[in-house]
């Protein structure tokens, strides 16, 4: 057990939480990225951080982000899953919509797609001159002609979530699709004879019994969220007007490669590390507080 055990670990130690001891040195230094010499100026670099109007401008855009992204993918997910599954007609046996297995064909499709050819994908769609605003000119809305959804301090943010939340919905309508299938169909249809309606059954029993797939699905696109720099470098590399779709991963990718300034890079790396293990554990927490455990427990 020990040798099976040791393997994982020593790989888990060197790939992982030894780069992550390295980060933290290197923000205590003043190190450029580009040669050997370095100086330890201690918490400089934070304080350097936290007075930066631009990256915290960037970290409130991931904070609202991991709060977003998350919330109405997962809703549109539980919807998606939830009509495919136990959807069907209200008399006979519990069923899903008729074809569904073409509706989580055609919802997984995104996913498949690379994040930086989705991304390059919507750049184009969103275009003042792109396939949305032709769409939008022909049933009407000419208000919209050669409107600039990615340049527009108004939209570009909105715009962008879309974006993600249309590249992972139908990942995780699949993902509870499976989770629902585990709930015994005599527990849907105790419900039915109890007369409760589609939205009771839904808050009731399905997401209370998949409550473990709903926090792992929420802490997932949390991470995501917090980081989602392939979308915002392919949708608006230069962090969109007045900063408005800037994130921490983007400023830092700057500052180390453009600025030269590594040990300054390092302290934004190290301080999205701690915002995002902050979120998971705020995520497990609030699961705990709201009965995640004892329903555990019950099950």
């Amino acid at each position: 057990m020990a040798v099976f055990l040791g393997l994982p670990l020593a790989i888990f130690l060197i790939f992982v939480i030894w780069p992550f001891i390295q980060a933290v040195f290197y923000s205590l230094t003043d190190w450029s990225g580009f040669s050997p010499e370095m100086n330890i100026i201690g918490g400089e670099n934070y304080l350097r951080l936290f007075n930066d109007d631009i990256f915290m401008t960037a970290l409130g855009n991931n904070i609202l982000l991991a709060i977003v992204v998350p919330l109405v993918t997962i809703v549109l997910a539980l919807a998606l899953a939830t009509m495919v599954t136990v959807g069907g007609p209200s008399h006979g046996p519990i069923r899903g919509l008729r074809n569904s297995s073409f509706y989580r064909v055609v919802s997984f499709f995104p996913y498949v797609i690379p994040a930086i050819i989705t991304g390059i994908l919507w750049g184009q769609i969103y275009n003042p001159a792109g396939l949305l605003n032709g769409l939008l000119g022909l049933v009407g809305l000419d208000m919209f002609e050669s409107f600039p959804w990615l340049g527009d301090e108004r939209t570009a943010m909105g715009a962008t979530i879309f974006v993600i939340v249309w590249g992972f919905v139908g990942f995780y309508m699949v993902l509870f699709v499976a989770a629902i299938k585990g709930v015994p169909a005599e527990t849907y249809e105790a419900a039915r004879i109890d007369g409760a309606g589609r939205f009771r059954t839904a808050f009731s029993i399905t997401i209370p019994l998949i409550r473990d797939n709903i926090q792992t699905a929420y802490i997932y696109l949390g991470i995501l969220a917090l980081d989602a720099f392939v979308y915002m470098q392919a949708l608006n590399p230069g962090g969109g007007p007045n900063n408005s779709t800037l994130v921490m991963s983007q400023q830092l990718f700057r500052t180390a490669f453009n600025k030269g300034e590594f040990g300054q890079a390092s302290a934004m790396g190290v301080v999205l590390a701690v915002v995002t293990l902050v979120f998971a554990a705020i995520v497990f927490l609030v699961n705990r507080l709201t009965g995640g455990k004892e329903e555990r427990g019950r099950a």
